[in-house]
């Protein structure tokens, strides 16, 4: 027995459904609440609220020795201190993604890479919020000079920097350990391209999927 689209590439695909109406209920500071109705067809109207993001991108920073970069950051809504890699949003009007991951580096890590490639995209959930995070990967490193380096604040002002075997952070994400969604995802990618050879990597300037 065969599916839809059986033997087809194995890809998600932007479908773009009749847009009956929408109402913004929330303008944040960041991000804002929205409510859309949308036509489904023979399935019917639905009414959907989401949150509207800007988008994101994050840093797998590995140094010559397989190490990543991690951050120790306190996020209030989890009220947690998480262990995550250099990130941020996209809140620069048109600016180039790999771009934003360089500017994020050099301001949360005071680093520079020298070597850049696309390691993963996904969506943070896709049922409640249309954010998208590219994640890269970064080597080649090396420091911003000290005069030139970034004055951190709010939450990042006293961020704890610890540089972890690539193989330590896969066990404590796989023990629970490690749940920012950046840090799991872009250290079990990390540990797949490594075991590939990072024979499939795509560069830096890839297109994201439903643009």
């Amino acid at each position: 027995m065969t599916g839809p689209g059986e033997g087809a590439p194995l890809a998600d695909a932007r479908v773009d459904r009749p847009l009956l109406g929408s109402e913004l209920l929330h303008d944040g500071m960041v991000w804002d609440v929205v409510r859309e109705a949308v036509d489904l067809g023979e399935a019917g109207t639905v009414r959907r609220e989401f949150v509207r993001h800007p988008g994101a991108v994050a840093v797998i920073a590995l140094d010559d020795d397989d190490r990543v970069l991690l951050l120790r950051q306190y996020r209030h809504p989890v009220r947690s201190a998480l262990w995550e890699p250099p990130a941020g949003l996209l809140d620069v009007p048109g600016e180039d993604l790999r771009d934003a991951a360089a500017r994020e580096l050099a301001e949360e890590a005071d680093l520079v890479a020298g070597q850049w490639w696309v390691l993963l995209d996904y969506l943070t959930s896709p049922g409640g919020s249309d954010e998208a995070i590219r994640v890269f990967l970064a080597r080649d490193l090396r420091e911003v000079p000290e005069a030139e380096r970034h004055v951190r604040e709010g939450e990042e002002r006293d961020m704890e920097l610890r540089w972890v075997p690539l193989d330590e952070a896969v066990a404590a994400v796989q023990a629970g350990a490690l749940r920012n969604p950046s840090t799991v995802n872009g250290v079990l990618a990390a540990a797949v391209a490594r075991a590939d050879g990072w024979r499939g990597l795509r560069p830096a300037d890839a297109e994201p999927a439903g643009r």
